[in-house]
């Protein structure tokens, strides 16, 4: 049986009476090439024990800034926040898995990965132009290589490399509790997971836009592919 994965949306108009959900094409086409079945979430938060109780996995999408008053933290003036309805509903997501299933197998994209390790207790870096001479080759949807650096067969060898397609001006500057797995050659962390649990992986590129050279690398279709494997649902469930 394919195993369900969740899909967080964002809002397009939310407020006017053609407001609608959209989320890119590319997360279900890979979710369905590594052998599970996408199925796309409403934001409403009312929904979220029924979301992790019949799901099998989730991918939480990119998207804008995080709103940091959540966290305690005062927004950068050039932070671009996400949607208020959609950090309540992708927060509230993080505290039903803990609460209900805390091995569910988990995938954070971009904005996905942030929300992530915030609610891990990790920290941000809101703007990396203010320090970080190479910013742009992660913001301006570029190509670039990342490096594993960790020795694990879940991840590669420490030093295997992969092009990825990266489009964020944020980054985790902290990653608390969680392990950093890939780094960009400029330093910026680029993935964390947590061993301890089967599947909980957060990854600061977009695996479903990987160009078509590395699509089938083991930090793009394989993350999905281990995220597949981790949901497969259990006998009777």
């Amino acid at each position: 049986m394919r195993p369900l994965i969740g899909v967080t949306t964002d809002f397009r108009d939310r407020t006017a009476e053609s407001g609608r959900y959209q989320v890119s094409t590319g997360y279900a086409q890979m979710i369905h090439d590594a052998g599970g079945t996408p199925v796309m979430l409403a934001c409403l938060p009312e929904l979220v024990d029924v979301y992790v109780d019949r799901l099998d996995g989730l991918v939480f999408t990119g998207g804008l800034d995080p709103d940091m008053a959540d966290f305690g933290v005062a927004m950068h003036p050039k932070a671009r926040k996400m949607d208020p309805a959609r950090q309540r509903f992708e927060l509230a997501m993080f505290d039903a898995i803990e609460r209900q299933r805390p091995d569910m197998p988990v995938l954070g994209v971009c904005l996905g990965m942030q929300l992530l390790t915030l609610k891990a207790g990790g920290t941000l870096d809101q703007h990396l132009a203010d320090h970080l001479d190479t910013h742009e080759d992660h913001r301006e949807k570029q190509h670039h290589a990342v490096q594993v650096v960790v020795d694990d067969p879940r991840w590669g060898r420490a030093g295997d490399e992969t092009v990825i397609y990266s489009h964020h001006q944020q980054a985790i500057r902290d990653a608390s509790d969680l392990r950093v797995t890939v780094r960009a050659p400029d330093g910026v962390i680029e993935a964390v997971d947590d061993p301890a649990r089967p599947f909980r992986v957060g990854v600061q590129w977009h695996p479903e836009k990987a160009p078509a050279e590395s699509r089938e690398a083991t930090l793009n279709l394989g993350l999905f592919r281990r995220l597949i494997a981790a949901a497969a649902p259990a006998p009777g469930r």
